[in-house]
């Protein structure tokens, strides 16, 4: 038998469960060796390039780096959408009570960090970022739990996932309400008539999927243009989709999120942590981490987030109002927090807005951000594969105790 040649075996590696997840970190790392290198301040210039259309009727030039993050990530968050709505429809989501957990961890993952923040920076210079801890980076933290592969139950990804967008729509809306300049409610009525024309046509059975992503581009470009993040069209495109086919074909929610997995996962996301993680390190970010502006940010995420997660998960459940996702329990629930811990674009992205023209703040903040987002994604890992682990031996060990009985 002959050996697999090298481009079968980089095939089977990026289109395995965990090369989309290896290559997401080689990004990182590769950025972040860019940004702290004589290529920095060219890679930088590059992202700031403008590119595009423009004229007095419609405006579409923007830099390279706005593409990536409201442009690619919208089709990122569709394909996310997309496997909620399939969840919801027919899977572990599909139980109001499983349903609900994610909203309800995801409030507890977004009051508990800035509750944190809030208490550390009362009174000070930097009290104005109390949401910077708040979000959690979706793709990064999908990307770890996708990483782990087995060791952790299915349920979880799709329990982190559905949190996640929560969080984001949290984020977005503290954003536009705390954040934003003017909001434009002119586009944002024509969005939603057009995304109320897309429920429209899935009601009347339209199974043709261009009939949802041509419209799907202009809600995109009218919510850019209302001051809220452009990501968000994404989502609500993905519930306008149909789920039900016509006989025994695939559906086409099921036929879009299949074409659109691999090159979200093996172009728009590498991309997107190409963009995202070339920090530059710069004098005074080290100091800022014991400062009560890291302190609140590092605090926020690696402790807030898990411990708001966990708590309001355990209280709504308890309670009845929730139920907890299959075969998973309380390990796995806290794990799932840690990992929510990994704020990174997001939270750069508020911290931008809250320090605006403050460039050591800035700094700081985004030091901060990546160190708390590094120390939740390992910890998180870790503890995931060890509660994997402890399983696997249980496990064994009871099939060893039956097999001496027998």
């Amino acid at each position: 038998m002959t050996s697999p040649t090298y481009s079968n075996r980089l095939k089977n590696f990026l289109f395995s469960n965990t090369g989309p997840g290896i290559l997401l970190m080689a990004c990182v790392v590769i950025s972040l060796t860019v940004a702290n290198s004589p290529l920095g301040a060219g890679f930088e210039k590059f992202l700031d390039k403008e590119i595009g259309y423009e004229s007095q009727a419609l405006h579409l030039r923007y830099p390279i780096i706005l593409w990536i993050n409201d442009g690619l990530m919208a089709i990122f968050f569709l394909l996310v959408g997309l496997e909620i709505k399939r969840e919801l429809m027919d899977g572990e989501l599909s139980s109001a009570r499983k349903a609900a957990l994610p909203v309800f961890a995801a409030l507890g993952g977004v009051v508990m960090p800035a509750a944190i923040y809030a208490l550390l920076n009362h009174g000070t210079e930097t009290a104005s970022g109390w949401a910077i801890p708040m979000a959690t980076d979706i793709a990064f933290a999908l990307a770890i739990i996708t990483l782990l592969g087995k060791k952790v139950p299915i349920t979880l990804k799709i329990f982190l996932a559905a949190l996640a967008i929560v969080d984001d729509l949290m984020a977005i809306l503290i954003i536009a309400i705390f954040y934003s300049g003017d909001l434009h409610y002119d586009y944002l009525m024509y969005a939603a008539l057009l995304v109320a024309g897309l429920f429209t046509l899935n009601r009347l059975g339209v199974k043709n999927t261009a009939a949802y992503l041509v419209p799907a581009i202009f809600i995109w470009y009218f919510i850019h243009h209302s001051g809220i993040h452009a990501t968000i069209a994404g989502v609500l495109t993905a519930f306008t989709i149909p789920s039900k086919s016509n006989g025994n074909a695939e559906s086409p929610l099921l036929k879009l999120e299949h074409a659109l997995s691999r090159p979200v996962n093996l172009l728009i996301m590498p991309i997107f942590a190409l963009a995202n993680t070339n920090i530059t390190f710069v004098e005074g970010m080290f100091d800022g981490l014991i400062s009560p502006l890291g302190l609140g940010i590092v605090l926020g995420l690696f402790i807030g987030k898990p411990l708001g997660i966990f708590l309001l998960s355990w209280i709504s459940v308890k309670l009845g109002i929730c139920a907890m996702p299959s075969h998973a329990g309380w390990k796995h629930l806290l794990g799932v927090g840690m990992l929510a811990g990994i704020g990174f674009t997001m939270s750069i992205f508020i911290a931008l807005l809250s320090f605006s023209g403050e460039e050591l703040l800035t700094a700081e903040a985004k030091f901060s951000v990546l160190v708390a987002s590094v120390i939740s994604g390992v910890v998180g890992s870790i503890f995931l594969s060890s509660i994997s682990k402890k399983t696997d031996n249980k496990s064994a060990s009871t099939n060893v105790e039956i097999a001496k009985e027998s």
